[in-house]
């Protein structure tokens, strides 16, 4: 795999993962503590750099396993 491919690949792992990990540990705000502007349905914490901090390593380990798949030829991408 070279260097382009292994970073398309991980763009696509950290854009899967983040999607998956955003709704972790999500409180939406009570009707009673809204303000004006503000969405009832909004997180009262969102801790996205959290979040980020976390898929971001999280996407590294994956991406590593699927390089040491693609690397070792334990499952073929190409035509034979």
């Amino acid at each position: 795999m070279g260097w382009v491919s292994g970073l398309a690949v991980y763009a696509i792992i950290w854009w899967l993962l983040i999607f998956m990990i955003l709704p972790w540990g999500v409180r939406p705000i009570g009707r009673h503590e809204v303000e004006k502007g503000q969405d009832a349905g909004a997180p009262r914490r969102p801790r996205l750099g959290l979040k980020i901090g976390l898929n971001t390593a999280l996407s590294g380990v994956v991406w590593g396993i699927v390089y040491v798949v693609a690397e070792m030829e334990l499952v073929s991408f190409r035509m034979p």
